[in-house]
């Protein structure tokens, strides 16, 4: 993975941010939307691509494209480089590939399990009210 390569095939969109600011935000565009064409990348390869987009296909639209919006603070320029912080964080998240769980449970802690749970179920049925029967006369 080369981030400088892929940082250049990173492209943004402004627009009118909503919240605090005021009449600045009616005239500034300050919000920062950052679009990543994963199948596109250069510097990524086959097996990052199927693993970003494996990992992070939430965040995925259906054209393939990786989309960041950020609107926290009143500059476009502050929201651009949080914007390619987080870009950068998810990309190396993405090509992590998901750890691979190796565990098979041991026969003597299966049977000691399903033993305490007949013991609990003995003493917990022992709580239960008794039907006793009617008595003779």
């Amino acid at each position: 993975m080369d981030i400088e390569q892929i940082k250049n095939e990173l492209t943004f969109r402004t627009a009118k941010s909503s919240g605090s600011g005021g009449q600045h935000v009616n005239k500034v565009e300050t919000k920062v939307e950052l679009m990543f064409d994963v199948q596109q990348s250069k510097g990524l390869s086959e097996t990052e691509k199927a693993l970003v987009n494996e990992q992070l296909k939430a965040k995925i639209n259906k054209l393939g494209v990786l989309l960041i919006a950020v609107e926290e603070e009143r500059s476009q320029l502050k929201n651009k480089e949080i914007a390619i912080r987080r870009f950068t964080q998810l990309i190396k998240k993405g090509i992590k590939p998901p750890k691979v769980r190796k565990y098979k449970p041991v026969v003597a802690d299966e049977k000691s399990r399903l033993q305490s749970k007949q013991k609990q179920a003995e003493k917990k049925s022992f709580r239960r009210k008794v039907d006793l029967p009617p008595t003779m006369e």
